[in-house]
């Protein structure tokens, strides 16, 4: 609209709680609030409604002039219907849009490493999860990136989501002030009850918890992560981190990152972490009372004494179905993984395409054995596709993976199977030189290899050879005492005489089989796997 007279425009100014009625096109200076107005006019001059508008400036409250939204979505190239029709829009307010996502800096977190966060953040966890029932107000709480120094234990309730910015942003970081908490997190019932309360007063035991990218960390010497008697929940991208280091960790250091507790009746199930990263206590995750399908996976596993314990000491028949998978362990002191205690029913779980480095060396590399580094104690357990840093030099010491003599099966590399009490190699192929009259070794057996870490009393070879046409089957069957006395027989057949013959000799605990070849011109190709029982 063209403007089609300007007589003058004044000015006015004091306190904008005095500010008059402004005459059309008057403007008007609230010193003290440092706002500016601006006459409506008359309604005969055209204006629909007598007053003054606000005249947007750095110092005007945008909220309180528009506290309504309405979803218009232009970045589809249209305007979005929300409501019933064009006309009819969803509108909304503004807290109630903003309250969409609910940030922990909302109840006065401040995350900048120096504050103690710690009632801030248990106070966001109590209003978002534990003053009422209704599912209503349960929202996700964000951590924005920033280190939320916190002085006790965060007690995470049943329903919670948790989610930051990152393993290695959103970090809540625990400090001993005084009187060393339990842990840095700790699960809670919907009624924020822990340990031997969990469950008084009809509350619901821990469950449906889910935290993701965000890191937690202690300074001082207590878990990480303890989980109690929780159910179906889920860790995603999430770091733990304790204080020890490869120079101060101890077989004493009893503190670990993810621990799993439960009682008979409420029994801890359910609960995944996948792309996760534990380091620097004692264990990265030890479970001894009852629980089941509890699954890590995809993770890193460094910086432990033990890097997985499950039921070395265990309670009410301890942990059941713990799936170990696709890992990656790394500087860890002694085993790798341990499952179960001799004497007790730890059964069906599973280690399975973990890769193990530096692990069972105390820290001083590949040549440094100092423990065996899957040990299973108990039966109807399982490794199967792990793979190894550790060479069968290294293996003879102290074996990649000991059973115990229990009913478990292990794959060990991919060269052996372990089925209980019964090894059995893969076929391994040797050469048998034309006219050898010397007798030389096809191959030595160290009697403290064996994954058994004591001396075998028997084994034998199964083997088949070929020989310019000439085939030939058998099975060498050999026994000792240790160092003790040796004694072997060995029984075959074949199409035609082969020309070869075995025996086999002992130094110490060495047991070596050896052949001799008569002169045919022709080579004989020895295909063979060992079988033993102990």
């Amino acid at each position: 609209m063209a403007i089609t007279q300007i007589s003058k425009i004044t000015h006015r100014k004091g306190l904008d709680e005095n500010l008059p009625q402004l005459a059309g096109a008057e403007l008007g200076w609230a010193l003290d609030a440092r706002r500016l107005y601006i006459g409506n006019g008359t309604i005969v001059d055209g204006a629909p409604t007598i007053g003054n508008t606000e005249v947007l400036t750095q110092h005007s409250d945008i909220l309180k002039i528009s506290n309504s939204y309405t979803y218009k979505g232009t970045s589809t190239g249209y305007e979005v219907v929300t409501g019933t029709s064009v006309s009819q829009p969803i509108t909304r307010t503004l807290q109630q849009k903003f309250d969409d996502v609910v940030s922990v800096r909302d109840f006065g977190a401040k995350g900048d490493g120096v504050t103690d966060d710690t009632l801030a953040i248990n106070r966001a966890l109590v209003q978002l999860y534990t003053r009422e029932v209704n599912s209503e107000i349960r929202r996700s709480l964000f951590f924005p990136a920033g280190t939320y120094k916190v002085t006790d234990t965060i007690k995470v309730p049943s329903y919670a989501k948790l989610y930051g910015e990152g393993a290695k942003s959103s970090t809540i970081k625990y400090y001993n002030s005084g009187v060393l908490a339990d842990a840095v997190v700790r699960t809670s019932d919907s009624k924020n009850q822990t340990g031997a309360n969990i469950g008084n007063f009809s509350a619901v035991a821990p469950t449906d918890i889910e935290i993701s990218s965000m890191g937690f960390e202690s300074t001082a010497t207590n878990d990480i992560f303890l989980l109690e008697s929780t159910t179906n929940s889920s860790f995603e991208n999430v770091s733990l981190k304790g204080p020890e280091t490869t120079l101060t960790l101890t077989a004493s250091d009893s503190k670990a990152c993810i621990r799993i507790n439960s009682t008979a009746l409420l029994t801890s199930q359910n609960i995944t972490f996948n792309n996760c990263v534990t380091d620097g206590t004692g264990y990265g995750m030890q479970a001894n009372d009852i629980c089941s399908a509890i699954t890590l996976s995809n993770s890193k596993i460094s910086k432990h004494y033990i890097g997985v314990s499950i039921g070395d000491t265990p309670t009410n028949n301890g942990p059941s179905g713990v799936r170990i998978t696709q890992n990656v362990f790394d500087d860890i002191l002694a085993q790798g993984i341990l499952i179960g205690k001799p004497g007790e029913t730890v059964s069906k779980n599973i280690s399975a395409f973990n890769i193990f480095y530096d692990v069972g060396n105390t820290f001083l590399g590949a040549g440094n054995p100092s423990s065996t580094i899957i040990e299973i104690e108990n039966s109807n357990n399982l490794s199967v596709g792990d793979m190894f840093e550790r060479d069968d030099a290294d293996n003879v010491t102290f074996p990649r993976i000991y059973l115990n003599e229990s009913a478990s099966i292990a794959f060990d590399l991919s060269n052996k199977i372990e089925l209980g009490t019964y090894v059995r190699e893969t076929g391994k192929i040797a050469t048998l030189t034309d006219n050898t009259s010397s007798a030389t070794a096809v191959f030595t057996f160290d009697l403290e290899d064996s994954n058994t870490l004591v001396d075998i009393g028997s084994f034998k070879m199964d083997y088949a050879l070929k020989r310019d046409g000439i085939a030939r089957t058998g099975t060498i069957n050999i026994t000792t005492a240790g160092s003790g006395t040796l004694t072997y027989d060995e029984s075959y057949t074949e199409n035609a005489a082969s020309g070869v013959v075995f025996s086999v000799t002992q130094t110490l605990k060495v047991v070596t089989v050896k052949y001799t070849t008569t002169s045919t011109t022709e080579n004989a190709t020895l295909s063979y796997s060992l079988v033993r029982l102990y």
